[in-house]
């Protein structure tokens, strides 16, 4: 049964700066983790509609599993043997494939084609998960009198929700750069050489604008979300600590178990503005002139509600492992930070 937060041991001073740091390696590790699947995701929300008598280039998630690992895996030996002489290809294709896994750094094309477009979300995603947690911890502070105020959960959701704002000014370019990207090499055809070339090129068509285009969506789909996120994980955080002991000496398997949960219901709330956002960032430009009650309109016209909801399942399935590995490696940081410097 949950012990009534107010009677636990006194917690740790909430420390922003702390958090700061801390989230930044959280984030490096969901993104390790998650990046494969949210390939997966981008590309099911963004398939094209398909014309009288075609059928869906993905038929769900597994089956766009499928077809990434094999599309990337003969793209990779295809450029192999572009680039050597005919009599060295298959000698030399063969040995990369067959002793991939002997090499530190090496991967075999097709599960490298999961990890297209990382570089972006990785760039990123230290400062903005730095940036995540550090809102968190301030919206925290802000509403404690004393340090050792216990906040209710309608608190903690809206410390949740002050991060998400703060993290849309980093989030919103490196989503839109990840996303043309992963369609990018879903679609077979190269416009953009990597993140900094897709970069330069939307900036030199668009300007600033360009490069942040779904703003207002990526607040919509965050600012909720991150406040549902952080009151989730709180909550079980609490939930699942027993009677006497403190929050902060929780096992992994309960940490992974609070934070892979946290990720479900982050993205519960979350999904909806997210198909929007990644539908309206890929969209040529001039295509919904309204922004995304344009979009909105469009999907919801031609394929139903339910079209809110694309990518479900991949969503869902990244969202535990995901979450949990970063909800971990904010913790194993926070516990070595406590360490180096207490006072901090």
């Amino acid at each position: 049964m949950a012990e009534d937060p107010q009677k636990r041991p006194s917690q740790a001073p909430i420390s922003p700066v702390k958090n700061f740091f801390a989230g930044g390696f959280g984030g490096v590790c969901l993104v390790f983790v998650g990046h494969p699947l949210d390939t997966i995701k981008v590309r099911l929300q963004t398939q094209p509609k398909p014309l009288p008598g075609q059928s869906l280039i993905y038929s769900g998630t597994f089956d766009c599993f499928k077809k990434t690992l094999v599309q990337e895996t003969q793209r990779g030996f295809l450029g192999c043997m572009a680039t050597v002489r005919p009599s060295a290809a298959a000698r030399l294709c063969s040995r990369s494939w067959a002793h991939w896994g002997s090499q530190a750094v090496q991967l075999p094309p097709g599960i490298r084609g999961l990890y297209k477009g990382m570089a972006a979300p990785i760039v990123g995603v230290t400062p903005m998960f730095a940036v995540c947690f550090f809102g968190f911890g301030l919206g925290k502070k802000l509403q404690q009198r004393t340090p050792d105020d216990v906040l209710t959960y309608p608190q903690l959701f809206a410390a949740g929700m002050l991060s998400g704002v703060f993290t849309t000014a980093i989030m919103a370019p490196g989503e839109r750069i990840k996303c043309l990207l992963q369609i990018q090499a879903a679609s077979g055809e190269t416009k953009y050489g990597g993140p900094l070339d897709c970069a330069k090129q939307l900036y030199r068509e668009a300007g600033i604008r360009g490069v942040y285009k779904g703003t207002v969506l990526t607040l919509m789909r965050d600012v909720p979300a991150s406040g549902m996120y952080f009151m989730t994980y709180e909550w079980l955080k609490n939930i699942l600590t027993p009677q006497g002991q403190s929050v902060s000496d929780l096992s992994v398997p309960r940490i992974l178990f609070a934070g892979g949960m946290a990720g479900i219901f982050n993205w519960a709330v979350g999904i909806p503005p997210d198909v929007l956002k990644s539908r309206f960032q890929t969209a040529p430009p001039g295509k919904y002139p309204n922004g995304f009650r344009d979009v909105l309109r469009e999907l919801v016209r031609e394929e139903g509600v339910m079209s809110l909801y694309k990518g479900f399942t991949a969503v869902m399935i990244r969202a535990f492992p995901a979450n949990a590995a970063c909800f971990l490696g904010f913790e194993v940081a926070m516990k070595f930070l406590n360490w180096l410097a207490p006072s901090l």
